[in-house]
Formats: C-alpha cells, structure tokens, sequence
C-alpha cells in the first residue's frame, strides 16, 4: 500500500495538480511535477508564497519568461506582436531564466554584446530592450496578483543604445519606382503604390481595413481613419487618398470583406517578405525598404512645396493637434498636396533630385 498523499493533490495524466484552499483562496494550478514528493515540494513552495505575500507583502518569484508569456499572450491582437514575440525568443536564452527583479541594464548586457558581435544594427537591439522595458513597466503598474501587489515593485530604467550606425533613408527616384514595382507581383505591387503614395507605415497598410473608410461626399471621395492604437504614435492616423492611391482602393475593392489588401484572400502580415526581396534584386534595388516608399512620400512633397503641417498630417507624424476633425476645406487641401506627387508626367509634380554620394575606389 502506497504512502498517503498531500491533501489537495490529485493526478491528471502524467502530471500532478493542485487543487486546494489556501488562507481563503483557491488555487488550481499544475505543479509540472510527475514525481509525488517533487510536486509536494511544489505545493509547499506555493503555500509558503502565498503566506509571505499575504502577511508581509513579499512577491512570489517570477521568471522573465513568464512575464513575456503574459505579455504575448494578453497582446496577441496588436500589429507589431510577431516581431515582439522574436525579440523575447532572442532574449531568452539570456534573461528567460532570471526573476524579473534581475532584470537590468546589467544583466543585458550579455544580449547586447551577443547581438554585436553578429553585426545586428544598434536600431534592431535597441527594438527589443524597448520591449523589455515596456514588459517591466507593465509588471511594476498594471499587472496586479491575487494578494493585490504589482509583480515587480520598482521597474528598473533600461536605458537604449545610443545609434551611431543607423541607416540612411534611400528615396526612390521615379525610374527606380517604375523599376520596383514592375517587379513586385501584383498584390505587393498594389501595397507598394498604395504605400508610396500616402507615407502609411508597412503595418498600417497590412491591417487596413474597409471599415476604417470614411466617405466625404462634398468632395466625391474617401479618407481612411486608422485607430490609434495601430498607429506608433498612438493617434488617429488620417489618410488621404491622392489620385494613385485612390485607383488602387477601387482596383481592390470587393476582394475581401474585411482587408483592404490580401494575397488570396488573406490578409499580410508583412510586405518585407521573400517575394519583396526577389524583386528588389530583380530590379537591382536592393538596398531598398520597405520603409523607403513612406521617406520617398515625404520628400516628394517636401519637394513639391508642401508646407510642414500639411507634411506632418500627410505622414501621420505626431502633430500636437488637439483634434483629428478636419472640414470639407481643409480635407481638400490635403488631397490636392497629395496630388502634386501623384506621377512622374504630372504637369504640378516638381521634378526631385536625389543626391547619393557615390564609391570611389581608390
């Protein structure tokens, strides 16, 4: 006859599990223990965690992985999530391990030098300390346990990388466009223009949607109105429609009923893809971006005389503005801005002169 077990385990498969009422609280949890005296070390652990927060408000121990855990999976709807789930999957083998009170500059510095050492871009390293940060923060003001206490009590200040080796923004030239987008299969070819021709950034045109259009009838046309929090600086985010963009709208309307823009009948997560990539080889660009089409709007139009402000709202930049209410007027005057940098043979396009600086070899 088998040695009695603790109350309030019980085994489910493989594993043992908790099920018991601990100082007035329910605990249902997995131990992770195949072993009976491991898993009743586990629950011993849990009952003495539970102790110390609830008389002496003393956190339980929790790994850095579970916080990325947590935070992948409360944020799954966001549209930057995948590339935030591969800086945690770099980051872990570093960090995934320590308790998230470890976590600092210090105790970075591994990664960083790692990421170095494989010639990642400061830009790309900075992107995921950010994300740490951002993790931390969470822990130590919003993620609150059953005890009421934060999991972290102060989050530590993870200072960025400064960038010394950041690349410089490459706008096309109108044959270079040309060039790009004969390449490019249709659907990218059709994200490209659309791109190129409203400064949106790659997410936003992946995650446009048909209910984010809004129609203006005093003009005889539509504007989409991007919700904030899918934009980076966390504001509404207008786009205007210059007379390219306005073609492609109405080139994809009816294929889906959700996405504005698709690969059969799916929406894209990225137009940095391997399709993208192919074709900026094929059309000898391939030091082009995908972040390269929206800095080419830009100078297009600075180019063209468009004056800051309207540049400002044209891009989405961060404005200052108090409202992202505009009149029949003012949407006018930022469609025919728009405009002016809608073609190559556009008698109201000024002619750009891109200067790069050339190779020498000596």
């Amino acid at each position: 006859m088998g040695r009695r077990r603790t109350p309030g385990l019980y085994k489910q498969g493989r594993y043992w599990h908790i099920d018991k009422q601990i100082r007035g609280r329910r605990i249902c949890e997995s131990s992770g223990e195949c072993d009976l005296t491991k898993a009743e070390e586990y629950l011993a652990k849990r009952i003495e965690e539970i102790r110390q927060a609830a008389i002496y408000g003393v956190r339980p121990k929790r790994t850095f992985r579970q916080a990325a855990t947590k935070y992948l999976n409360q944020n799954q709807h966001k549209p930057r999530i995948a590339d935030q789930a591969l800086h945690l999957k770099q980051l872990n083998p570093y960090i995934g391990d320590l308790p998230i009170e470890s976590v600092h500059m210090g105790t970075l510095q591994a990664f960083v030098k790692a990421r170095r050492g494989q010639g990642i871009k400061t830009k790309s390293i900075n992107l995921a300390l950010g994300t740490v940060r951002h993790i931390l923060n969470l822990a130590a003001s919003e993620w609150v346990d059953e005890n009421n206490l934060t999991w972290l009590q102060n989050s530590p200040k993870i200072k960025l990388l400064p960038v010394t080796d950041a690349r410089k923004p490459y706008p096309l030239s109108w044959d270079e466009q040309t060039r790009l987008i004969n390449e490019l299969p249709s659907h990218l070819a059709k994200m490209a223009l659309f791109k190129v021709n409203t400064g949106c950034r790659e997410h936003e045109v992946c995650s446009l949607k048909w209910e984010w259009e809004i129609d203006v009838p005093e003009l005889g046309t539509s504007v989409f109105m991007i919700p904030g929090e899918l934009v980076k600086n966390r504001e509404e985010r207008l786009v205007v429609l210059n007379r390219v963009a306005e073609s492609v709208i109405e080139d994809v309307r009816g294929q889906h009923r959700k996405y504005v823009f698709t690969y059969r009948h799916t929406p894209l997560t990225k137009m940095n893809n391997t399709a993208w990539k192919k074709a900026r080889k094929r059309a000898g660009l391939e030091q082009v971006r995908v972040h390269d089409l929206k800095h080419t709007f830009g100078r297009r139009l600075r180019a063209a005389g468009v004056s800051f402000e309207d540049r400002q709202d044209l891009l989405g930049h961060k404005s200052g503005r108090i409202t992202t209410h505009y009149s029949a007027a003012e949407l006018s005057n930022l469609i025919e801005a728009a405009n002016r940098v809608c073609e190559r043979d556009s008698r109201k396009s000024p002619v750009m002169v891109v200067l790069r600086r050339q190779a020498v070899s000596s």
